[in-house]
């Protein structure tokens, strides 16, 4: 039993970094929609084989053709977040049974209820067609388990927290890790908007340090129901505003990163030092990642890359603050 628990609190949080950059891969290819009802896929556990199979008389099916590459991506993900689900379900129960030991972390208690919701914000996705607010808030809850669940196997792995760290080293790091939550909500609600291509030069836009913007338009975050947001509903200024915020979100997150990751290389202690420099590769690729987004025209394999480059920048600095943390 031990053995088992020891094995899944590694391979737990490199799946639902799958999960994640999977998930990314679904909504940046466009098929979000590619199975239009949940948890099967046009009433089936599997793709159809063919449109033959679909039965049209169904309101919702009858004007969305199968696209069985979209509907397969679709799919994919979603067998491999019950799988995620399934494996943070065993993990808790074994976490119960070994309740009486000291390594036994309550934090795996809080991932169950975090995954349930997971499902129904998956399942709103889908039903509330690509609503903005339930697609950030999807990548949020996908980051935010991958965080726990990270911080479960630092536990489990690490010798614990390094006795020489600088308390206001592990304020700094929290305080990163808040101001890039920010960060990645910016980022979220830039895709689910479609507005990453909303400027198309750097470091200016539309030829002009300060495009035209609606701000106020921009961050609606809710707008009733029976909307189809698949494609983006904001006119141009709306979408502008919210590319540019992502832009300034990321100037303000980069410098914050960087200040932590120097203070964590002048330390002078050497478990510190090698995170640091992890921080800082993880944020000189999200920098160049986004601005090739930009430049490039949203590559889907940099794209996706981007996505990914956000977990691994977390990941990051949650194992610093949990090496600062106090004994």
């Amino acid at each position: 039993m031990a053995r088992l628990y020891r094995v899944l609190a590694l391979l737990l949080p490199l799946l639902a970094l799958t999960v994640i950059v999977f998930g990314a891969y679904v909504r940046l290819s466009d098929a979000g929609l590619g199975c239009p009802d949940w948890p099967g896929c046009y009433g089936r556990l599997t793709v159809p084989e063919g449109q033959a199979d679909v039965h049209l008389e169904h309101p919702d099916w009858s004007t969305r053709p199968l696209e069985a590459g979209k509907a397969w991506r679709e799919m994919i993900h979603r067998y491999l977040a019950s799988t995620l689900g399934l494996g943070i379900v065993v993990l808790a129960a074994l976490a119960w049974r070994r309740r009486h030991e000291r390594r036994a972390s309550p934090v795996v208690y809080l991932l169950v209820p975090l995954v349930v919701f997971q499902g129904l914000l998956g399942m709103w996705t889908v039903t509330l067609l690509l609503k903005p607010l339930v697609v950030t808030a999807h990548l949020l809850g996908g980051l935010t388990t991958l965080a726990l669940l990270w911080w479960h196997y630092l536990g489990q792995a690490s010798p614990g927290p390094v006795a020489a760290a600088p308390r206001p080293l592990h304020v700094a790091a929290g305080a990163a890790l808040a101001v890039l939550a920010l960060q990645i909500f910016l980022g979220g609600w830039t895709s689910a908007n479609y507005a990453a291509l909303a400027c198309t030069d750097f470091p200016t836009c539309h030829g002009r340090w300060w495009p035209e913007t609606d701000f106020g338009e921009a961050f609606v975050l809710w707008r009733g129901l029976g909307v189809n947001y698949e494609f983006g509903v904001l006119d141009t200024p709306a979408r502008t505003a919210i590319h540019v915020a992502h832009r300034l979100g990321a100037a303000l997150t980069a410098l914050t990163v960087l200040a932590v990751a120097l203070g964590a290389l002048g330390s002078g202690l050497p478990r510190l030092r090698r995170v640091g420099w992890c921080i800082l590769a993880a944020l000189l690729a999200q920098l160049v990642l986004g601005i090739t987004n930009v430049l490039g025209g949203l590559p889907l394999a940099v794209a996706v890359a981007h996505n990914g480059g956000a977990a691994v920048l977390m990941l990051s600095l949650v194992t610093l603050l949990h090496l600062t943390r106090r004994i």
